[in-house]
């Protein structure tokens, strides 16, 4: 398949349908209340923008279903059962960011991409090849040589775009992805985000740019500060 700027799109596994809810999610630590009983429902082929102020528990909604914290109240499933990063189903079936990811030093662009594809079972040339086209995909690969401490903001951001969309997946979790992206490369990214979608997969982004959200969202959710 081509991408929407010419750019050939790594093969991954075929999406599977998925459905990912959260029912009456909150979140509270001790007195302070980081996120309000929220609904989220996610199927394939389908995307779910967040908005709302910051402060309003978009990451740590975005936490609670990509299952990397447990929520106080309410429940995040992932086909009926509960969603947790240490369970194989969850792990193979929803690729997150939310935040900077761990980075190595001394590990160049490309190595990082070929470590992260060979834990999913592409190990040598099918790997290196991947990981070339997902550069070659987000327009970074005349920096595959270089190190994570060596980019610009922008360079990093694209980076770690480039560590989830490696992974195999059937739903991706983002959270504000166009951050520190200019106008030209946050296109780049829309494009990259519509052909995921049309391949299957669901998509679950925290946004605040509207042109973005406007070519993505089959559905917003507003969440509640109080």
């Amino acid at each position: 398949m081509l991408g929407r700027r010419g750019a050939a799109v790594p093969a991954v596994r075929e999406p599977v349908s998925h459905a990912l809810r959260a029912t009456g999610v909150g979140k509270k630590i001790d007195e302070a209340v980081l996120l309000l009983p929220t609904d989220v429902e996610l199927g394939a082929a389908e995307c779910v923008v967040l908005r709302g102020p910051n402060g309003s528990g978009k990451t740590t909604l975005l936490r609670i279903l990509a299952g990397t914290m447990s929520p106080s109240q309410g429940e995040a499933t992932l086909d009926g059962s509960l969603v947790d990063e240490r369970h194989d189903s969850t792990r193979t079936t929803i690729a997150a960011l939310i935040g900077a990811p761990a980075t190595y030093r001394d590990l160049t662009l490309v190595d990082h991409l070929v470590l992260i594809d060979s834990t999913w079972g592409h190990v040598g040339k099918p790997a290196a090849d991947r990981a070339d086209q997902i550069l070659e995909l987000l327009e970074i690969d005349h920096l595959s040589q270089r190190f994570p401490h060596e980019l610009s903001s922008g360079q990093q951001q694209l980076f770690h775009l480039s560590m989830v969309l490696v992974r195999p997946s059937s739903i991706l979790i983002l959270d504000e992805p166009e951050q520190r992206l200019d106008p030209d490369k946050r296109d780049l990214l829309t494009a990259i985000l519509l052909d995921r979608k049309d391949d299957g997969s669901g998509l679950l982004i925290a946004c605040h740019d509207p042109a973005m959200t406007a070519a993505l969202a089959d559905s917003v959710v507003d969440i509640r500060s109080e």
